[in-house]
This record gives C-alpha cells, structure tokens and sequence, in this order.
C-alpha cells in the first residue's frame, strides 16, 4: 500500500521550502508566466529559491532572514515587461493552488491572506510606477 500523507498544516520552514518548490515548478511550467521568469527576468533559480524561502518564513513566522527588495525587483521587471492584473492573478492563482494541494490549516489559510495582499499592493505599485511614467 503506497504511503499517503494526509495535508497538513503550514507551520515551519520545511513546510516553505516545499511549498515554493512545488510553486515555482508550476511557474516556470506555466505558458504565462514561465517566460517572465524563465526569459526576460532571467532568474538564478539557485539563489531565487533560497531567498523565496526567507521571505516567506520572514512573512509568516517572523524570522529575520529575509533581505531584499521585492518592490524594486517588480518595479525593475515591470519596465522591461507588462505586469498587468493577468500575471498576478495567475501568479495568485497558481500559489493558492499549490496552497491548497499540500496543506490544510489556519497556517495555510494565513499563506493565502498574506499572498493576496502582497499581490495587491505588487500590483497597485507596479500600475502607479507605470502611470507615473506614461504622464
């Protein structure tokens, strides 16, 4: 009988670095935003995940490991490349879905908050980076 683990609940580094794992596989896989990643952004995926990794053991458990500008790195991506509402609501889209598919919790539900608004305020910035720049 092959061994099956029920979901569980999000609650400690392990927990992240499979959660970004699994949704960075679904990202570079992905037609829309595998080439944003994959192409134009150019990612070290040796050093993006470990560092995916901080940031969201910083975002959840408050861990003081995370150093970084993720609004700048956008606001930098954004100028070679359209971020519209499309991308982050399939970027969205793709981490809740991977959420839901290894974990079940209020940890998982507290991920999910979390990324909706770091998503919005993403998007807010990057759209009034790009109004400022057509005006």
């Amino acid at each position: 009988m092959p061994d099956i683990t029920p979901p569980h609940d999000l609650a400690s580094r392990s927990d992240i670095v499979a959660l970004v794992n699994r949704f960075y596989e679904q990202v570079r896989r992905d037609e829309l935003l595998g080439p944003i990643f994959d192409e134009v952004a150019r990612v070290d995926w040796d050093a993006h995940l470990p560092r995916m990794y901080d940031f969201w053991e910083a975002v959840l458990f408050g861990a003081a490991v995370f150093k970084g500008n993720p609004l700048g790195v956008h606001l930098d991506l954004a100028a070679r490349t359209p971020l519209t509402s499309r991308e982050f609501e399939r970027w969205l889209q793709l981490f809740h879905a991977t959420v839901d598919a290894l974990f079940v919790g209020a940890g998982a539900e507290e991920v999910k908050m979390r990324s909706a608004r770091i998503a919005s305020v993403m998007q807010y910035h990057v759209g009034a980076s790009e109004a400022l720049i057509r005006t």
